[in-house]
């Protein structure tokens, strides 16, 4: 492989390069800089044609620059990564082509050098080019040393389909493999069997015509004659060339070569009016705009042959009409096709200068003619085949995406498989070419004398991606009405993957966006503050209360009781934040076994409260000891023994059954739910409905208390607090299962917080009005009223209450 880069290199020394413009090779025509630059090697002018410049391959670079910068505006593909490019003009000649790479490789000023050292990296990450095969064969054989990739759009020969000698190339146009043997079938479809070859002197030429001879043989096809041309060769050669087809008894002729070359040959067939023949062409110069001219129609009327699948490109017409030339670096390439198309000129001594400001709207040339867009349209998707490549090894280095186990540092082109546009799908083979797909070319003059490739017949024109072909009743398969795809279809309703939503244009699937609720949004945000607003709160009344400890309301509404409740509580607005962020599988066994233990601490030591207010105001005979059997000791094990119920089912619901993350990709179509499945429904509801079990006795027990007379009664605040509790859970029930998306954790989290701001508010709030704003009914007098009793627990535990007065 060393040795052909050196005989190769060798052998285009003596090519002497007649294109004046690039006086400095190793300097771009175009370029930008990015993250990730792709290289690109056009003939933007012709060596051969007194190096004006090739309209169509200008037209080419720019598509490869709007798909750059197209990919570049996408969030979808290659996300905060920028691509640059450097676009270098090889002047129709293989020398240059080679330099063009090693300038790309080497960077500028280092491709004149003979050798690249192995272990330099390489300034660009892939060659989008050459449209001959000769000088693709060139750059592909240099760079292939070099593990660089090599795309080519319009190098059709068989040989680079050869992995052995041209590894890292691929190309978005199918090979002459499939092209030379379609030739020979449709020569033999329409009988003609005595036919005359002619061939471009070159690899693609001789490639292809080798295929077509050996497949037309087999085909019962003779062959009269077999001539070569080579756009350098001497006019005496093309003369005789002439003379050969003038002389054949044959009427078909079957040219196999590149538009350059066949160019040469029409001036002498069109001198001599060598008319009357059927040509049949290779799809170099068959679909080529440049040689269907009015003037060689005479020639090659009803010339037929095969020709690149034509494609539109939404917004190139209106990014081509944009472009304007600049003295700034990466813009100058423009300067010579603007004074070629406007007959001006930048230089201030001449006397027609160029503004640059000049109206392209008003050109009508190759350049801003998008009617064809098969070849360009070759560009554009190789420069998608890149990005994606380039998408996927960045994917594999960050770990997230399947990656094979040499892959890391290779970009991986034979692995990509994407829709551009139209919806077909671009993907290689292990040879790196593409599926094979050619329209069929025929050579007609119109109505207005303008020269136009297969008139179109069709009975219904082709469904556009997101719809399907409905045939119409009572006719032919061919008549179809397109009717649109379903949501989450593409194409021609292709449905997507779970993970993989259509996109606007329903050309491909795109990753659908991740939901849940976020720290950083507005609703997180404001569930946090509440969360730490009502945890500050409970703090608050838990210092005034420590504050005041020793006076009579703190006491008279069991002390002990109320600093657990008080501790309960802030760990039920503290569990809430376990509820907002990404999913994790610590986050989602913690968030529902936290919140239902903290919920029954709290609810335990309220309906601890409400008995001990119940009994005490039993208690109404002197010597009853009615109290015995719920002192302190009694109360401490009442929320002990529920709290450690509700830790049991806890445990038992995370040893078997685990709540784990999970994508929900079932409830929206449009984007994937993050969410922490349940892991078992009954377990969520069986501590559910002990939760509210314990409400439902506190809130009636709370409820039989409430008209027991007092001047500061607290079953009556239980009472009320214990309905707000249970009506935001009744609420919560049918909000939860009617919510979409994040909103279900989101309505979660605020019956979380407000209930426990209903049981703050409602329990100690009073508590703390009369503490701090009213510190003269904080006494034993005013809690006792006129007619009290002193009940004596034997635990020694005080607690004023006032009796009834028909007990006196």
């Amino acid at each position: 492989m060393f040795l052909r880069v050196i005989v190769l290199a060798l052998s285009v020394q003596g090519e002497e390069p007649f294109c004046k413009l690039w006086e400095y090779p190793d300097i771009p025509l175009l370029s930008k800089t990015g993250d990730f630059i792709l290289g690109g090697i056009f003939t933007l002018h012709n060596n051969f044609i007194a190096s004006k410049p090739t309209l169509k391959e200008y037209q080419f670079a720019e598509a490869m620059i709007f798909a750059i910068e197209q990919i570049n505006n996408r969030t979808d593909i290659l996300p905060n990564v920028s691509l640059g490019y450097k676009i270098y003009d090889t002047c129709s000649t293989v020398s240059m082509a080679i330099k063009a790479a090693m300038a790309l490789m080497s960077g500028a000023g280092e491709a004149q050098s003979s050798t690249l050292p192995c272990s330099q990296q390489s300034s660009i990450h892939a060659i989008i080019g050459q449209t001959a095969s000769s000088p693709t064969i060139g750059i592909a054989t240099l760079v292939g040393q070099f593990n660089i990739p090599v795309i080519s759009h319009f190098a059709t020969c068989a040989c680079l389909s050869n992995r052995k000698e041209f590894p890292t190339f691929f190309r978005t146009i199918p090979s002459d493999y499939y092209q030379s043997r379609a030739l020979a079938q449709l020569v033999r479809h329409f009988g003609w069997t005595w036919v005359g070859t002619i061939r471009s002197d070159n690899d693609y030429g001789n490639s292809g015509m080798a295929t077509f001879v050996e497949v037309a043989q087999k085909e019962g096809i003779c062959i009269e004659y077999s001539e070569v041309i080579y756009r350098t060769n001497p006019r005496e050669k093309f003369l005789k060339t002439v003379d050969v087809i003038k002389m054949a008894s044959s009427k078909t002729i079957v040219a196999f070569a590149s538009f350059i070359d066949i160019e040469f040959l029409i001036k002498e067939l069109v001198l001599q009016n060598v008319t009357g023949l059927q040509w049949v062409g290779s799809e170099s110069w068959v679909s080529a705009k440049n040689v269907a001219t009015k003037e060689n129609y005479r020639i090659f009327k009803g010339a037929i042959g095969f020709s690149i699948t034509n494609a539109a490109i939404p917004g190139l017409k209106e990014f081509l009409l944009s472009v304007r030339p600049s003295s700034t670096p990466g813009n100058a390439g423009l300067i010579k096709l603007w004074e070629d198309m406007f007959d001006c000129s930048f230089n201030a001594s001449n006397p027609k200068t160029c503004s640059g400001s000049e109206d392209l709207q008003q050109v009508n040339n190759l350049y801003t003619d998008v009617s064809e867009l098969g070849v360009t349209y070759n560009v554009y998707k190789a420069v998608y085949a890149v990005a994606h490549a380039l998408h996927n090894l960045l994917a594999c280095q960050d770990n997230q995406g399947p990656c094979m186990a040499n892959q890391k540092d290779t970009l991986p082109l034979q692995k990509v498989n994407f829709s551009v546009n139209r919806g077909e799908y671009v993907n290689f083979d292990i040879n790196g070419d593409p599926p094979a797909r050619y329209e069929l070319v025929n050579w007609q003059l119109s109505v207005n004398g303008i020269l136009e490739f297969i008139p179109k017949s069709v009975c219904s024109e082709s469904c556009r991606p997101g719809t399907r072909k409905a045939t119409q009743k009572g006719k032919p398969v061919c008549c179809f009405d397109c009717l649109p795809c379903a949501e989450g279809e593409i194409i021609h309703c292709m449905t997507c993957p779970l993970e993989y939503r259509a996109n606007k244009e329903k050309d491909q699937c795109i990753l659908k966006n991740i939901e849940f609720l976020s720290y950083d949004e507005i609703m997180g945000m404001i569930l946090i503050i509440l969360a730490f607003l009502g945890a500050l709160l409970t703090s608050t009344v838990t210092v005034v209360f420590f504050k005041f400890r020793d006076t009579p309301i703190v006491k008279a509404n069991n002390s002990e009781l109320s600093f657990l409740l008080l501790f309960s509580l802030t760990l039920c607005f503290l569990c809430s934040l376990t509820f907002i962020g990404e999913p994790t599988q610590w986050s989602c066994m913690l968030r529902h076994t936290a919140f239902g233990i903290t919920f029954v601490l709290c609810i335990s030591c309220v309906l601890g409260k409400t008995i001990v207010v119940l009994m005490a105001f039993r208690a109404t005979m002197p010597g009853n000891n009615i109290m015995k059997c719920f002192g302190p000791t009694q109360q401490r094990l009442s929320v002990l023994t529920f709290t450690l119920i509700q830790t049991l089912i806890c445990i038992i619901w995370l040893a078997k059954y685990p709540p784990v993350p999970q994508k929900n990709v079932n409830s929206n179509k449009e984007i994937i739910i993050l969410e922490c499945e349940m892991g078992s429904t009954v377990a969520f509801y069986i501590v559910l409905g002990y939760i509210g079990l314990l409400s439902v006795m506190c809130f009636v027990l709370a409820f039989l208390a409430r008209k027991l007379p007092d001047n500061f009664n607290e079953a009556k605040f239980i009472t009320f607090s214990m309905l707000v509790f249970c009506s935001v859970w009744i609420t919560f029930i049918p909000s939860y299962i009617s919510s979409p998306g994040k909103y279900t954790v989101a309505v979660e989290v605020f019956a979380i917080l407000a209930s426990s701001f209903g049981l703050l508010l409602c329990i100690f709030i009073p508590k703390c009005y009369i503490i701090l704003l009213k510190p003269d009914k904080n006494s034993k007098k005013h809690l006792m009223g006129k007619n009290a009793v002193k009940i004596t627990l034997k635990s020694k535990m005080l607690c004023w209450a006032s009796v009834p007065t028909t007990l006196n």
